[in-house]
């Protein structure tokens, strides 16, 4: 069967069963018989090929064949729903948000930054995480709205884009709050020789602190380096080390007191950075997300 064979209103049809379970509540909700919708999902499963339904009872059960059709059918309604909702207002439809980060980014961090938007129920949110040139290619094929980084990008007139600061915060330097006192420690005099866990090469941060400790002439001795912050979170919370890392990773244990702060040092900061095309879709949520703006 071709494309243009599929007819989307047996489709339809057949969706609406799927997701009721039952054919005279789809006929009611379609405000048509239910001989009506049983024909048409007849119809669907001769061009297909295959049933769609078997039936227990009084109940009608999806197939294997069913259940991967119900799966295109919820993108494919679920899309034109979101469609709906884009063209003519937060009234009609939902809104779809698509948020890529990298994966050096916290995802306590990516978690505060959308948070306005979790409380909204118009709002769908899909969350990916890559690397950065990865979620750029996406963002530029429309297929993510917003990319959330730690870094800029650089100019490029065949790629423009629009890259906005969304803050700054010092990096940390934590540790088990039985072993260390608060802001005990210079960086980097004081590390020479202590266990410690990294983030890894690919992340700003780690630049600016092996600078730091080369200039200084320090050597501290590297336990771990980690990529990813939500992994980065549970060393510095499990393995008893001193991690560098952004507060905002390990905020919930400096809260609860497993760990403390023992140094900072200013010429250590992560920035964040939202990162969007020029001709993008006006979302509502999204702009202000990018404001600072509470949600609605």
């Amino acid at each position: 069967m071709k494309l243009n064979q599929l007819n989307f209103h047996h489709l339809f049809y057949f969706w609406r069963v799927a997701k009721l379970g039952h054919l005279t509540r789809a006929a009611e909700e379609l405000h048509t018989s239910q001989s009506a919708v049983s024909s048409q999902i007849r119809q669907l499963e001769e061009r297909i090929g295959e049933d769609l339904f078997v039936r227990e009872g009084r109940r009608l059960i999806l197939t294997d064949t069913g259940q991967l059709v119900q799966a295109y059918a919820d993108n494919i309604f679920g899309l034109g729903q979101e469609m709906l909702g884009r063209l003519q207002g937060r009234s009609v439809g939902i809104a779809r948000l698509r948020v890529g980060s990298v994966a050096t980014l916290s995802r306590n961090y990516q978690e505060n930054w959308i948070r306005p938007a979790l409380a909204n129920p118009a709002v769908v949110l899909t969350l990916e995480s890559g690397l950065l040139e990865g979620l750029l290619a996406r963002l530029v094929q429309h297929k993510l709205d917003v990319v959330l980084a730690n870094e800029t990008v650089p100019a490029d007139p065949d790629r423009p884009l629009h890259c906005r600061f969304l803050g700054s915060q010092l990096i940390s330097l934590v540790g088990p709050a039985n072993s260390w006192t608060s802001q005990s420690l210079r960086i980097p005099e004081d590390l020479d020789g202590l266990d410690i866990a990294l983030p890894g090469p690919r992340h700003a941060s780690r630049a600016q602190f092996d600078a730091l400790c080369a200039t200084a002439g320090v050597t501290p001795r590297l336990r771990a380096e980690v990529d990813d912050m939500a992994m980065l979170r549970l060393i510095a919370r499990d393995s008893g080390w001193l991690t560098l890392l952004p507060e905002v990773v390990v905020q919930d244990e400096l809260r609860a007191g497993i760990l403390v702060t023992v140094g900072h040092s200013t010429a250590l900061q992560e920035r964040f950075y939202a990162i969007t095309t020029p001709h993008r879709h006006r979302i509502e949520v999204l702009e202000r997300l990018l404001s600072g703006a509470p949600d609605a």
